[in-house]
């Protein structure tokens, strides 16, 4: 029989080197995959994670894949503190992209400067009702957060998908499910020529350097943290667990709105269908692989930008499946998790105890 025993004084530094370990062993995991495929690991690798570096365009598109998770993963990463697993960021991001969206189809034959902004509006107030709905079930129904989130992307996705297919479907789209192509004034505006770079960087940035001071000098995390660890602690200090509850997952879904509507007003300039190839889901990676803190959320949102990028290379180049990408992240995902239980967990072999003979315990 196993056991895992708690740790009563877990190692801090492995804490912060797990991410690294995970990594290692995601490669040397995915070198034995590609050798299975009858592909060579090192150019393989190579194309995963060096070529994407390797142009300036391809370093543009990096940072355009890393913008959306980095938004994403800080609104999460705040309910994760409080012990809030929110699954449903994708859909939160395609009810932003809608919001948002909307005021662009709206306003499509007007011009003006109030559109951009009104539109990131509305794409946060979309994203927090989408995540507001959650935490109302789990303050009034006790409903499990992690379902009811996880079954409202399916909710947003066929609504996205009635829309565009439907009343905003473009009339000259060839019956493409489709809106029409935003104007100017609903467009991010490029900054670096040649490229697809847009000015949603600026609200990333802008974003890590709030989330930073939120969680390290703001009484509310911390409360929220409290809230999520120790809630009986929190209750005697007259912390409200629901306000925790309504407070994580609102900045959860306005964040997750926010990335939506940067995607459909930046790369990709109209709604339809496709506006995530998962940006939700993998963000929830990037969340735990940077440690919940802003910095590390940077880093390992490059780190999971160069992993889709690298996927569409290997795809090309190597005629590689689609879900290369897929079990790229579910490797590091995996690692991660596991070298976090060894951490906080001493594994330990538990011998089966053999009852006496009760012929022997009878004579006894």
């Amino acid at each position: 029989m196993h056991l895992l025993e708690p740790r009563e004084h877990p190692s801090q530094l492995m804490k912060w080197l797990s991410p690294v370990l995970a990594l290692l062993a995601m490669l040397a995991v995915g070198s034995l995959l590609f050798l299975m495929l009858g592909v060579n690991p090192a150019q393989a690798l190579y194309i995963f994670f060096i070529e994407p570096l390797s142009s300036v365009y391809n370093l543009s598109e990096l940072i355009i894949k890393a913008s959306p998770l980095i938004l994403i993963a800080l609104g999460l990463a705040v309910g994760f503190r409080a012990r809030l697993f929110n699954i449903g960021a994708e859909g939160q991001l395609a009810m932003g992209a809608i919001f948002g969206g909307g005021i662009a189809i709206l306003f499509h034959e007007q011009i003006g400067w109030w559109i951009l902004p009104l539109m990131v509006i509305m794409g946060a107030i979309g994203g927090a009702i989408w995540g507001l709905i959650p935490a109302l079930l789990k303050t009034h129904f006790n409903a499990q957060e992690t379902l009811t989130t996880l079954m409202m992307n399916y909710v947003a996705f066929f609504l996205l998908m009635y829309l565009v297919n439907g009343p905003w479907r473009d009339p000259d789209g060839m019956n493409f499910p489709q809106s029409v192509m935003f104007s100017e004034s609903a467009t991010l505006p490029l900054i670096m020529e040649g490229t697809r770079i847009n000015a949603s960087i600026f609200i990333t940035i802008i974003a890590v350097v709030l989330f930073w001071v939120f969680i390290r000098k703001s009484l509310m995390a911390y409360k929220l943290e409290v809230s999520g660890q120790a809630p009986l602690a929190a209750q005697y200090a007259g912390f409200s667990a629901k306000k925790a509850i309504w407070l994580s997952l609102g900045i959860s879904g306005l964040m997750a709105g926010i990335a939506g509507i940067c995607e459909v007003a930046g790369p990709i300039g109209q709604l339809n269908p496709n506006i995530s190839p998962g940006y939700g889901y993998a963000a929830i990676i990037v969340a735990y692989l940077g440690r919940l803190n802003p910095i590390g959320i940077v880093l390992s949102g490059f780190l999971m930008a160069l992993i889709y990028l690298g996927g569409e290379l290997a795809q090309m180049q190597l005629q590689l499946p689609v879900a290369i990408t897929g079990i790229f992240q579910g490797l590091l995902l995996f690692f991660l998790l596991a070298s976090d239980a060894l951490i906080e967990n001493r594994y330990r072999f538990a011998k089966k105890k053999i009852k006496k003979n009760m012929t022997t315990a009878q004579a006894a």
